[in-house]
């Protein structure tokens, strides 16, 4: 398999999701601003949609989509416990908890990269951005691990991945606490971290 991928996009998700199920993969960067890749590959022939992630599968095809290729590779790996079964009440409830991060949080966040947003439209963003996250504090707030208790799923790589964006875009995370200490718990996974160095993101230890 082949990630695309952009340095602290969304797309660094699935790169961490790939290395905790211990799945074999290059990676590929792209530059979204001239639509191509580090090799040379005419991003918008390989992915017309324009945005990252994609991942080139073994037979050739691509398939792009956050939660779409999260679960894909929880079901690759199923003994890496990344996500329940399917069929089961805790792969629903994991389903809902990963589309709620991609709808209600990472389209905020997101928004605010436009640099043509105004204070008043990043203000009512921030807003709404912060009662979303009231949901993720209380969830937090029984003292579990994970999103979904002890077990690192999907859902924890998708949350931290588009959270961290929160300090380059100058978001007050402050008054959540057990999300910042959450936040600090994946940080230092050990897939997190190499995913991270491997992205030019942090310095290797």
């Amino acid at each position: 398999m082949k990630l695309y991928y952009s340095p602290g996009a969304c797309s660094l998700a699935t790169h961490i999701l790939l290395r905790e199920a211990g799945l074999s993969f290059d990676l590929e960067k792209v530059d979204i601003r001239a639509k191509t890749t580090e090799h040379g590959e005419d991003w918008m022939a390989l992915n017309p949609k324009g945005y990252v992630p994609a991942l080139r599968l073994d037979d050739g095809d691509v398939i792009t989509e956050n939660v779409v290729l999260h679960g894909y590779i929880a079901d690759q790996k199923p003994e890496a416990k990344l996500a329940p079964a399917h069929g089961t009440k805790a792969r629903l409830k994991q389903d809902e908890l990963a589309v709620y991060v991609s709808t209600e949080i990472h389209k905020s966040l997101g928004a605010m990269f436009n640099p043509a947003i105004t204070d008043d439209a990043r203000k009512a963003t921030i807003d709404r951005l912060m009662a979303r996250y009231k949901l993720i504090e209380q969830l937090l707030a029984d003292g579990r691990t994970y999103i979904t208790g002890e077990q690192f799923s999907t859902v924890d790589a998708y949350l931290f991945t588009v959270t961290n964006w929160a300090t380059p875009l100058r978001v007050d995370l402050s008054s959540l606490p057990n999300l910042l200490a959450y936040q600090g718990r994946v940080a230092v996974r050990p897939a997190v971290q190499a995913s991270l160095v491997a992205e030019g993101l942090v310095k290797a230890a």
